[in-house]
C-alpha cells in the first residue's frame, strides 16, 4: 500500500479494510432483535396453546407471515415452497386439533350420559321396590 506524503489528502484507495466490528455489531443486533421476536413469539405460543389449541394455525400463519418480509430478501425463491410447506402443515395441524378435540368431547359426553342412565336407573330402583303390592 503506498502512503501519500501529505497524509491530509489521502484516497479512498488508501484504505483497504473496513472495520470489522461494525459488521460484527450490526449482527449482533439483528441476533438479539431476532431472540427478543423468537422469545416473545414462543411465550405467545405457549398461551395460545394452553388457552385454546383451535387457535395454533392462526399463530403459525402470523409468525410466518411476521418473519417473511425480514427474510425475503435473503432467502429469495427458497421461502415460497417453505412458507407453502408451513401452512400446509398448519392447516393440517388444525384439522388434527379440531378432530382430536371433537372426539374427546364425544367421549365426555358419552361418560356424562352414561352418569345419567345410572343415575336415573338407581334413581327408579327404589321406588320400584317401594311401591304398595294390591
Amino acid at each position: 500500500m503506498h502512503k501519500p506524503a501529505d497524509e491530509s489528502h489521502a484516497n479512498v484507495e488508501d484504505f483497504d479494510t473496513v472495520p470489522e466490528h461494525d459488521v460484527e455489531e450490526e449482527l449482533s443486533r439483528e441476533e438479539t432483535d431476532l431472540v427478543a421476536t423468537i422469545a416473545t413469539v414462543g411465550v405467545v405460543g405457549v398461551g395460545v396453546a394452553v388457552l385454546e389449541a383451535a387457535l395454533l394455525p392462526g399463530v403459525a400463519l402470523g409468525v410466518a407471515a411476521m418473519l417473511a418480509p425480514r427474510f425475503v430478501p435473503k432467502i429469495g425463491e427458497a421461502i415460497g415452497p417453505m412458507f407453502k410447506e408451513t401452512v400446509r402443515n398448519a392447516y393440517k395441524l388444525g384439522q388434527k386439533t379440531k378432530e382430536f378435540v371433537a372426539e374427546a368431547n364425544e367421549h365426555v359426553q358419552d361418560i356424562v350420559a352414561e352418569v345419567d342412565a345410572e343415575a336415573k336407573s338407581k334413581a327408579e330402583a327404589p321406588a320400584k321396590d317401594a311401591a304398595p303390592i294390591t
